[in-house]
């Protein structure tokens, strides 16, 4: 087994969360599904994402200075779904979404979502690494409650995390 092929095997059982980003370089919206959000800072906020560069919102994203990225819940699967499907509109009505005063695409069905402005991009081979500071947004109460369903991504499928996650003392 190659180096490669023992990476996308073990990232494929490392459970990650879901977001969406969506953006508006100037020519069309655009949306992309992602699992690789990462928070980096907390003061200021501060997340990285990774791009591929076969996704066709990729380029699109690379030249917006800013972007909204939607947190997912397991009830935003049909979104996820939207946003990972290739050569679809993702705004053509089937999820309702507004443009913000500042111009972005938001999904109006997501309850946590922020405004991002791009900070720096780390080009890798066939992807990019994409810095943002958080600059706005909400997080519903409802969003951050421990019992809400989370949607992940694990063994390329979407999955339901439900039970309640109690803290464990070290």
């Amino acid at each position: 087994m190659t180096l490669s092929d023992a990476f996308r095997e073990a990232f494929r059982y490392h459970p990650a969360g879901v977001a969406v980003i969506t953006a508006d370089p100037g020519d069309g919206p655009v949306a992309l599904t992602v699992s690789s959000l990462i928070s980096v800072s907390a003061a200021p906020p501060v997340v990285a994402f990774s791009l591929s560069s076969r996704s066709s919102s990729a380029e699109p994203l690379l030249r917006a200075e800013t972007m909204v990225i939607h947190l997912l819940r397991f009830q935003d699967l049909d979104l996820a779904q939207l946003g990972a499907t290739s050569g679809v509109d993702r705004f053509s009505g089937v999820a309702p979404w507004e443009r913000l005063q500042s111009g972005e695409p938001r999904y109006t069905g997501v309850t946590t979502w922020f405004r991002a402005r791009k900070l720096g991009v780390l080009p890798v081979e066939g992807a990019a690494l994409v810095a943002a500071e958080l600059i706005g947004g909400e997080a519903a109460a409802g969003a951050i409650e421990p019992e809400a369903e989370s949607l992940i991504y694990l063994d390329r499928r979407w999955h339901r995390l439900r039970e309640k996650l109690d803290g464990v003392a070290g």
